[in-house]
């Protein structure tokens, strides 16, 4: 099971996860493949609204920082909104908030330097993501929406450089 090495033994557990999982999966199937893209279609009519949805979760979370600062409980929520549209804006057809959200999770990932961003940045962040869901804009070659996620993305390099 094992060999000796120096003052230790090295044991190799065997492999069970092939037998867990049932081994290999073949190739998925056109009608499985059309099926799920149908079902994603039907669901893309709710994409914008759920946008905002998300978009008033991260308000939420920064109005809350705005009374209680960036450093507690309300700091991590509003990661977590950001954190959230990250991950949801391409999803939904938004890739800008994808970037401009994950600039503001780089800003708001640890809590030292979450409690020493300024409050103009996180705000900057916040409204440039509601402006892009109010104005639909889902094509990450807008121009001003290009330009805007790339100023933010400087300034957080910037901030994060200071700290």
């Amino acid at each position: 099971m094992g060999n000796a090495h120096g003052e230790g033994e090295i044991i190799t557990p065997p492999n069970t996860l092939r037998k867990k999982v049932g081994g290999r999966m073949g190739p998925a199937s056109e009608a499985m493949i059309a099926t799920a893209e149908a079902a994603i279609a039907d669901l893309s009519d709710n994409f914008d609204q759920w946008m905002k949805d998300e978009v008033g979760k991260l308000e939420a979370a920064r109005k809350t920082v705005i009374a209680e600062g960036l450093d507690g409980d309300a700091g991590q929520r509003l990661f977590n909104a950001a954190h959230d549209l990250k991950g949801l804006g391409t999803t939904y057809g938004y890739p800008l908030v994808s970037q401009i959200a994950d600039s503001l999770c780089t800003i708001t990932l640890e809590k030292d330097v979450r409690a020493k961003a300024p409050m103009k940045l996180v705000n900057a962040h916040v409204d440039s993501i509601r402006a892009i869901v109010n104005g639909q804009i889902k094509t990450a070659q807008h121009a001003t929406g290009q330009s805007l996620a790339r100023e933010l993305g400087q300034r957080a390099k910037e901030f994060l450089a200071s700290v």
